[in-house]
Protein backbone atom coordinates (compact mmCIF):
# COMPACT_ATOMS: atom_id res chain seq x y z
CA UNK A 1 0.00 0.00 0.00
CA UNK A 2 2.76 2.38 1.02
CA UNK A 3 3.97 2.04 -2.67
CA UNK A 4 0.91 2.38 -4.19
CA UNK A 5 0.77 5.94 -2.14
CA UNK A 6 4.68 6.91 -3.29
CA UNK A 7 3.77 6.15 -6.72
CA UNK A 8 0.31 8.11 -6.35
CA UNK A 9 2.31 11.20 -5.23
CA UNK A 10 5.11 11.61 -7.50
CA UNK A 11 2.89 11.05 -10.39
CA UNK A 12 0.37 14.07 -8.61
CA UNK A 13 3.31 15.99 -8.18
CA UNK A 14 4.13 15.86 -12.03
CA UNK A 15 0.77 17.08 -12.83
CA UNK A 16 0.76 20.02 -10.26
CA UNK A 17 3.65 21.25 -11.62
CA UNK A 18 2.68 22.37 -15.07
CA UNK A 19 4.79 25.12 -14.99
CA UNK A 20 7.59 23.96 -13.63
CA UNK A 21 7.59 26.17 -10.41
CA UNK A 22 6.63 24.68 -6.96
CA UNK A 23 4.10 26.49 -4.75
CA UNK A 24 2.44 26.00 -1.90
CA UNK A 25 -0.93 25.47 -2.85
CA UNK A 26 0.14 22.63 -4.93
CA UNK A 27 2.44 20.75 -2.09
CA UNK A 28 -0.42 21.48 0.32
CA UNK A 29 -2.98 20.47 -2.10
CA UNK A 30 -0.83 17.48 -3.02
CA UNK A 31 -0.04 16.32 1.30
CA UNK A 32 -4.21 16.26 1.89
CA UNK A 33 -4.48 13.80 -1.31
CA UNK A 34 -1.19 11.63 0.31
CA UNK A 35 -3.21 11.89 3.64
CA UNK A 36 -6.71 10.97 2.29
CA UNK A 37 -5.46 8.28 0.32
CA UNK A 38 -4.03 6.21 2.70
CA UNK A 39 -7.08 6.45 5.05
CA UNK A 40 -9.28 5.43 1.63
CA UNK A 41 -6.84 2.22 1.41
CA UNK A 42 -7.29 1.29 4.86
CA UNK A 43 -10.88 1.74 5.25
CA UNK A 44 -11.24 -0.77 1.58
CA UNK A 45 -9.53 -3.28 3.71
CA UNK A 46 -11.84 -3.13 6.60
CA UNK A 47 -14.63 -2.59 4.59
CA UNK A 48 -13.74 -5.94 2.97
CA UNK A 49 -14.07 -8.00 6.31
CA UNK A 50 -17.70 -5.81 7.84
CA UNK A 51 -20.20 -4.91 4.70
CA UNK A 52 -21.78 -1.85 7.56
CA UNK A 53 -18.87 -0.12 6.77
CA UNK A 54 -18.67 3.44 7.41
CA UNK A 55 -20.75 3.91 10.12
CA UNK A 56 -20.73 6.82 11.58
CA UNK A 57 -20.07 7.22 15.65
CA UNK A 58 -22.65 9.06 16.16
CA UNK A 59 -23.53 8.08 20.20
CA UNK A 60 -19.74 9.55 20.80
CA UNK A 61 -20.46 12.73 19.27
CA UNK A 62 -23.97 13.24 20.68
CA UNK A 63 -22.35 12.44 24.03
CA UNK A 64 -19.53 15.26 23.39
CA UNK A 65 -22.00 17.64 22.17
CA UNK A 66 -23.54 17.47 25.60
CA UNK A 67 -20.66 17.80 27.31
CA UNK A 68 -19.90 20.76 24.96
CA UNK A 69 -23.35 22.42 25.39
CA UNK A 70 -22.44 21.95 29.93
CA UNK A 71 -18.85 22.91 29.96
CA UNK A 72 -16.31 24.30 27.04
CA UNK A 73 -12.82 23.81 27.14
CA UNK A 74 -10.40 26.60 27.74
CA UNK A 75 -9.83 27.16 24.33
CA UNK A 76 -12.97 28.45 23.51
CA UNK A 77 -12.65 31.83 25.68
CA UNK A 78 -11.73 33.27 22.12
CA UNK A 79 -15.41 32.78 21.35
CA UNK A 80 -16.93 34.67 23.92
CA UNK A 81 -18.24 37.06 21.41
CA UNK A 82 -19.53 33.81 19.52
CA UNK A 83 -21.95 32.20 22.64
CA UNK A 84 -25.26 32.26 20.77
CA UNK A 85 -23.42 30.20 17.48
CA UNK A 86 -22.05 27.95 19.93
CA UNK A 87 -25.94 27.00 21.32
CA UNK A 88 -26.73 26.74 17.30
CA UNK A 89 -24.07 24.42 16.53
CA UNK A 90 -24.30 22.13 19.55
CA UNK A 91 -28.52 21.98 19.25
CA UNK A 92 -28.62 21.35 15.67
CA UNK A 93 -25.89 18.76 15.74
CA UNK A 94 -27.97 16.93 18.65
CA UNK A 95 -31.18 17.14 16.35
CA UNK A 96 -29.51 15.74 13.09
CA UNK A 97 -28.23 12.84 15.22
CA UNK A 98 -31.86 12.39 16.82
CA UNK A 99 -30.43 13.28 20.56
CA UNK A 100 -31.73 16.52 21.81
CA UNK A 101 -31.10 17.40 25.35
CA UNK A 102 -33.64 16.60 28.08
CA UNK A 103 -36.72 19.85 28.60
CA UNK A 104 -34.84 21.35 31.64
CA UNK A 105 -31.45 21.92 30.10
CA UNK A 106 -33.57 22.95 26.74
CA UNK A 107 -35.16 25.74 28.84
CA UNK A 108 -31.99 26.94 30.38
CA UNK A 109 -31.07 27.94 26.80
CA UNK A 110 -33.53 29.86 26.16
CA UNK A 111 -32.55 31.42 29.53
CA UNK A 112 -29.49 31.97 28.25
CA UNK A 113 -30.32 33.55 24.99
CA UNK A 114 -32.93 35.77 26.70
CA UNK A 115 -29.98 37.26 28.53
CA UNK A 116 -28.21 37.96 25.26
CA UNK A 117 -31.14 39.60 23.89
CA UNK A 118 -30.21 43.16 23.84
CA UNK A 119 -33.03 46.00 24.59
CA UNK A 120 -32.18 47.46 21.25
CA UNK A 121 -33.37 44.93 19.55
CA UNK A 122 -31.35 41.59 18.43
CA UNK A 123 -28.87 39.33 20.06
CA UNK A 124 -25.33 40.18 21.42
CA UNK A 125 -22.44 37.50 21.48
CA UNK A 126 -23.10 37.09 25.09
CA UNK A 127 -25.07 38.87 28.11
CA UNK A 128 -24.89 42.42 27.58
CA UNK A 129 -22.62 42.49 24.55
CA UNK A 130 -23.76 44.75 21.35
CA UNK A 131 -26.22 43.38 18.79
CA UNK A 132 -25.14 41.83 15.99
CA UNK A 133 -26.57 39.96 12.94
CA UNK A 134 -24.61 36.93 12.97
CA UNK A 135 -25.20 35.71 17.05
CA UNK A 136 -29.20 37.01 16.07
CA UNK A 137 -29.28 34.51 13.29
CA UNK A 138 -27.65 31.89 15.57
CA UNK A 139 -30.07 33.35 18.72
CA UNK A 140 -33.32 32.75 16.32
CA UNK A 141 -32.25 29.28 14.74
CA UNK A 142 -31.56 27.83 18.02
CA UNK A 143 -34.94 28.45 19.49
CA UNK A 144 -37.07 27.31 16.53
CA UNK A 145 -34.93 24.14 17.15
CA UNK A 146 -36.02 24.52 20.95
CA UNK A 147 -39.54 24.96 19.21
CA UNK A 148 -41.31 25.68 22.55
CA UNK A 149 -43.75 28.61 23.71
CA UNK A 150 -41.17 29.86 26.00
CA UNK A 151 -38.50 29.43 23.28
CA UNK A 152 -41.16 31.86 20.85
CA UNK A 153 -41.95 34.15 23.53
CA UNK A 154 -38.59 35.16 24.41
CA UNK A 155 -38.22 37.15 21.42
CA UNK A 156 -39.02 40.65 21.71
CA UNK A 157 -39.68 40.74 17.67
CA UNK A 158 -40.44 44.62 17.99
CA UNK A 159 -37.77 45.92 19.07
CA UNK A 160 -35.48 43.14 16.60
CA UNK A 161 -37.32 44.90 13.67
CA UNK A 162 -36.40 48.36 14.71
CA UNK A 163 -32.53 46.24 14.73
CA UNK A 164 -32.83 45.18 11.03
CA UNK A 165 -33.78 48.68 9.90
CA UNK A 166 -30.90 49.99 11.90
CA UNK A 167 -28.53 47.64 9.74
CA UNK A 168 -30.26 48.53 6.28
CA UNK A 169 -28.59 50.62 3.84
CA UNK A 170 -30.11 52.84 0.86
CA UNK A 171 -28.47 50.03 -1.80
CA UNK A 172 -30.26 46.86 -0.05
CA UNK A 173 -27.43 45.84 2.00
CA UNK A 174 -26.83 45.37 5.57
CA UNK A 175 -24.07 46.02 8.04
CA UNK A 176 -23.32 42.95 10.32
CA UNK A 177 -23.64 45.21 13.32
CA UNK A 178 -23.69 49.30 14.06
CA UNK A 179 -20.96 50.43 11.81
CA UNK A 180 -19.73 47.25 10.69
CA UNK A 181 -18.96 46.05 7.50
CA UNK A 182 -21.34 45.23 4.86
CA UNK A 183 -21.85 41.65 2.94
CA UNK A 184 -23.89 39.40 2.22
CA UNK A 185 -23.70 37.13 5.63
CA UNK A 186 -25.87 40.91 6.35
CA UNK A 187 -28.46 40.09 4.03
CA UNK A 188 -28.45 36.86 4.56
CA UNK A 189 -29.22 36.47 8.36
CA UNK A 190 -31.48 39.15 7.89
CA UNK A 191 -33.30 37.65 5.34
CA UNK A 192 -33.42 34.86 7.33
CA UNK A 193 -34.61 36.30 10.77
CA UNK A 194 -37.05 38.19 9.23
CA UNK A 195 -38.59 35.35 7.62
CA UNK A 196 -38.29 32.94 10.67
CA UNK A 197 -39.75 35.51 12.79
CA UNK A 198 -42.86 36.83 10.80
CA UNK A 199 -40.89 40.52 10.60
CA UNK A 200 -40.87 40.44 7.01
CA UNK A 201 -41.53 43.07 5.01
CA UNK A 202 -41.22 44.14 0.83
CA UNK A 203 -39.75 47.56 2.55
CA UNK A 204 -37.79 46.46 4.04
CA UNK A 205 -35.67 44.63 2.03
CA UNK A 206 -36.34 46.59 -1.06
CA UNK A 207 -33.43 46.61 -3.27
CA UNK A 208 -31.44 43.69 -1.21
CA UNK A 209 -32.07 41.10 -3.92
CA UNK A 210 -30.31 43.69 -6.53
CA UNK A 211 -27.29 44.37 -4.10
CA UNK A 212 -27.10 40.56 -3.60
CA UNK A 213 -26.55 39.82 -7.37
CA UNK A 214 -24.13 42.62 -7.69
CA UNK A 215 -21.99 40.15 -5.62
CA UNK A 216 -22.02 37.36 -7.98
CA UNK A 217 -18.58 36.90 -10.03
CA UNK A 218 -17.48 35.93 -13.22
CA UNK A 219 -16.85 32.33 -12.05
CA UNK A 220 -20.45 31.96 -11.23
CA UNK A 221 -20.10 31.82 -7.64
CA UNK A 222 -20.73 34.80 -4.92
CA UNK A 223 -18.14 37.22 -3.19
CA UNK A 224 -18.83 38.56 0.08
CA UNK A 225 -19.01 42.01 -1.58
CA UNK A 226 -19.20 43.85 -5.10
CA UNK A 227 -15.69 43.11 -6.65
CA UNK A 228 -14.86 40.31 -4.36
CA UNK A 229 -13.54 36.20 -4.77
CA UNK A 230 -16.72 33.73 -4.73
CA UNK A 231 -16.44 31.81 -1.59
CA UNK A 232 -18.51 28.73 -0.78
CA UNK A 233 -19.78 30.28 2.52
CA UNK A 234 -20.76 33.86 0.35
CA UNK A 235 -22.09 31.49 -3.05
CA UNK A 236 -24.41 29.95 0.11
CA UNK A 237 -25.82 32.79 1.69
CA UNK A 238 -26.24 34.22 -2.09
CA UNK A 239 -28.80 31.88 -3.38
CA UNK A 240 -30.38 31.38 0.13
CA UNK A 241 -31.19 34.69 0.00
CA UNK A 242 -32.50 35.36 -3.83
CA UNK A 243 -34.41 31.94 -2.42
CA UNK A 244 -35.87 33.69 0.56
CA UNK A 245 -36.77 36.61 -1.68
CA UNK A 246 -38.09 34.50 -4.56
CA UNK A 247 -35.85 36.64 -6.93
CA UNK A 248 -33.51 34.05 -7.87
CA UNK A 249 -34.24 34.41 -11.43
CA UNK A 250 -32.18 37.81 -11.33
CA UNK A 251 -28.94 35.85 -11.17
CA UNK A 252 -27.02 33.58 -13.62
CA UNK A 253 -28.41 30.03 -11.68
CA UNK A 254 -26.36 27.96 -14.68
CA UNK A 255 -22.79 29.40 -13.73
CA UNK A 256 -23.67 29.15 -10.12
CA UNK A 257 -24.35 25.34 -10.79
CA UNK A 258 -21.29 24.85 -12.75
CA UNK A 259 -18.93 26.82 -10.03
CA UNK A 260 -20.63 24.82 -7.10
CA UNK A 261 -19.91 21.51 -9.13
CA UNK A 262 -16.19 22.25 -9.75
CA UNK A 263 -16.10 22.54 -5.89
CA UNK A 264 -16.42 19.00 -4.90
CA UNK A 265 -12.76 17.52 -4.97
CA UNK A 266 -11.79 14.49 -7.44
CA UNK A 267 -10.16 12.09 -5.18
CA UNK A 268 -11.72 13.38 -1.43
CA UNK A 269 -15.07 13.58 -2.16
CA UNK A 270 -15.70 16.64 -0.23
CA UNK A 271 -15.75 20.26 -0.92
CA UNK A 272 -13.43 23.42 -1.44
CA UNK A 273 -14.55 26.78 -0.48
CA UNK A 274 -12.94 28.65 -3.01
CA UNK A 275 -10.57 27.75 -6.73
CA UNK A 276 -7.50 26.04 -5.77
CA UNK A 277 -8.20 25.73 -2.19
CA UNK A 278 -8.27 22.74 0.07
CA UNK A 279 -11.12 20.27 1.05
CA UNK A 280 -13.03 21.23 4.39
CA UNK A 281 -15.80 19.53 6.04
CA UNK A 282 -17.49 22.48 6.69
CA UNK A 283 -18.12 23.28 3.08
CA UNK A 284 -20.07 19.97 2.95
CA UNK A 285 -22.95 21.86 3.59
CA UNK A 286 -21.85 25.64 2.26
CA UNK A 287 -21.28 24.22 -0.79
CA UNK A 288 -23.80 21.22 -0.80
CA UNK A 289 -26.98 23.07 0.13
CA UNK A 290 -26.49 24.83 -2.57
CA UNK A 291 -27.32 22.38 -4.61
CA UNK A 292 -31.00 21.59 -3.40
CA UNK A 293 -31.79 25.04 -3.66
CA UNK A 294 -30.60 25.12 -7.35
CA UNK A 295 -32.85 22.20 -8.00
CA UNK A 296 -35.41 23.75 -6.99
CA UNK A 297 -35.12 26.75 -8.64
CA UNK A 298 -34.50 24.94 -12.04
CA UNK A 299 -37.60 23.08 -11.23
CA UNK A 300 -39.61 26.15 -11.02
CA UNK A 301 -38.37 27.22 -14.16
CA UNK A 302 -38.55 24.09 -16.31
CA UNK A 303 -42.32 23.02 -14.55
CA UNK A 304 -40.87 19.95 -13.59
CA UNK A 305 -39.53 18.33 -10.33
CA UNK A 306 -36.05 17.57 -10.76
CA UNK A 307 -35.06 14.61 -8.61
CA UNK A 308 -31.38 14.37 -9.90
CA UNK A 309 -28.79 15.29 -7.22
CA UNK A 310 -26.57 17.85 -8.77
CA UNK A 311 -23.48 16.10 -6.96
CA UNK A 312 -21.60 13.01 -5.50
CA UNK A 313 -23.49 12.30 -2.91
CA UNK A 314 -21.68 8.83 -2.48
CA UNK A 315 -18.17 10.57 -2.55
CA UNK A 316 -19.18 13.45 -0.03
CA UNK A 317 -20.51 10.63 2.79
CA UNK A 318 -17.75 8.45 2.26
CA UNK A 319 -15.32 11.67 2.87
CA UNK A 320 -17.47 12.76 5.94
CA UNK A 321 -17.71 9.12 7.53
CA UNK A 322 -14.04 7.71 6.80
CA UNK A 323 -12.26 11.34 6.93
CA UNK A 324 -13.74 13.63 9.53
CA UNK A 325 -15.01 11.91 12.44
CA UNK A 326 -12.94 12.35 15.61
CA UNK A 327 -12.34 9.07 17.35
CA UNK A 328 -13.37 11.28 20.93
CA UNK A 329 -15.85 13.04 18.94
CA UNK A 330 -16.99 15.73 17.15
CA UNK A 331 -15.50 15.71 13.61
CA UNK A 332 -13.02 17.97 11.68
CA UNK A 333 -12.26 20.28 8.61
CA UNK A 334 -9.77 17.34 6.89
CA UNK A 335 -7.36 14.66 8.42
CA UNK A 336 -4.94 16.03 10.84
CA UNK A 337 -6.85 18.69 11.98
CA UNK A 338 -8.30 18.81 15.62
CA UNK A 339 -12.36 18.67 16.27
CA UNK A 340 -14.34 21.54 16.61
CA UNK A 341 -17.85 22.78 17.19
CA UNK A 342 -18.30 24.47 14.12
CA UNK A 343 -16.56 21.82 11.96
CA UNK A 344 -19.32 19.02 13.60
CA UNK A 345 -22.44 21.03 13.12
CA UNK A 346 -21.71 21.91 9.41
CA UNK A 347 -20.30 18.63 8.63
CA UNK A 348 -22.87 16.94 10.00
CA UNK A 349 -24.87 19.25 8.29
CA UNK A 350 -23.73 18.46 4.95
CA UNK A 351 -23.93 14.42 5.40
CA UNK A 352 -27.12 15.15 6.23
CA UNK A 353 -27.75 16.75 2.66
CA UNK A 354 -25.87 14.52 0.78
CA UNK A 355 -28.30 11.87 2.28
CA UNK A 356 -31.31 13.56 1.46
CA UNK A 357 -30.40 15.30 -1.29
CA UNK A 358 -33.39 16.80 -3.47
CA UNK A 359 -35.67 15.66 -0.84
CA UNK A 360 -37.35 13.88 -3.59
CA UNK A 361 -37.49 9.65 -3.58
CA UNK A 362 -35.61 7.81 -0.36
CA UNK A 363 -32.71 8.85 1.07
CA UNK A 364 -29.26 7.71 -0.13
CA UNK A 365 -27.16 6.14 2.94
CA UNK A 366 -24.18 5.35 2.48
CA UNK A 367 -22.82 2.20 4.91
CA UNK A 368 -24.87 1.27 7.26
CA UNK A 369 -28.42 2.42 7.41
CA UNK A 370 -28.01 3.99 11.37
CA UNK A 371 -26.32 6.77 9.86
CA UNK A 372 -29.42 7.88 8.27
CA UNK A 373 -29.60 12.02 9.83
CA UNK A 374 -32.61 13.77 10.13
CA UNK A 375 -33.33 16.04 7.27
CA UNK A 376 -32.50 19.77 7.35
CA UNK A 377 -33.90 22.88 5.34
CA UNK A 378 -31.44 23.63 2.85
CA UNK A 379 -32.31 27.89 3.01
CA UNK A 380 -32.01 27.87 7.16
CA UNK A 381 -30.06 24.99 8.16
CA UNK A 382 -32.88 23.77 11.15
CA UNK A 383 -35.22 21.36 10.17
CA UNK A 384 -38.35 21.64 7.81
CA UNK A 385 -40.40 21.10 10.39
CA UNK A 386 -39.17 23.45 12.80
CA UNK A 387 -38.76 26.18 10.18
CA UNK A 388 -42.98 25.61 9.53
CA UNK A 389 -43.43 25.17 13.03
CA UNK A 390 -41.75 28.51 14.33
CA UNK A 391 -43.28 30.88 10.87
CA UNK A 392 -46.68 29.59 11.66
CA UNK A 393 -46.79 30.22 15.31
CA UNK A 394 -45.09 34.09 14.73
CA UNK A 395 -47.82 34.39 11.41
CA UNK A 396 -50.61 33.49 14.50
CA UNK A 397 -48.78 35.78 16.46
CA UNK A 398 -47.57 39.12 14.73
CA UNK A 399 -45.37 41.83 16.28
CA UNK A 400 -47.20 44.79 17.44
CA UNK A 401 -45.45 47.13 15.73
CA UNK A 402 -46.41 48.73 12.45
CA UNK A 403 -43.06 48.39 9.97
CA UNK A 404 -41.48 51.80 9.98
CA UNK A 405 -37.94 53.47 9.40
Amino acid sequence: MENEIRCYANISAEAFNTEKKVTDTATDQLDVEVAVLKIFKKFEKEASIDPDLPLLNRRVHSKQLKIWLKTLPKGYECLDASRPWLVYWILHSLWILDDMPDSETLSDAVQFLTHCQHEDGGYGGGPGQHPHLGTTYAAINSLAIIGTDEAYDSIDRSSLQKFLWTLRDVDGSFALHKGGEQDIRGAYCAISVAKMTNTYTDLLFDKTAEWIVGCQTYEGGFAGCHGMEAHGGYAFCGIASLALLNRAQLCDVEALLRWCANRQMRLEGGFQGRTNKLVDGCYSFWQGAAFPIISAILSQDRKELIETVLFNQGALQEYIIVCCQASEGGLVDKPGKARDIYHTCYTLSGLSIAQHGTGAGDPFVVGSPRNELNRVHPLHNVAPHLVYNAVHYFIRHPPPVKDKN
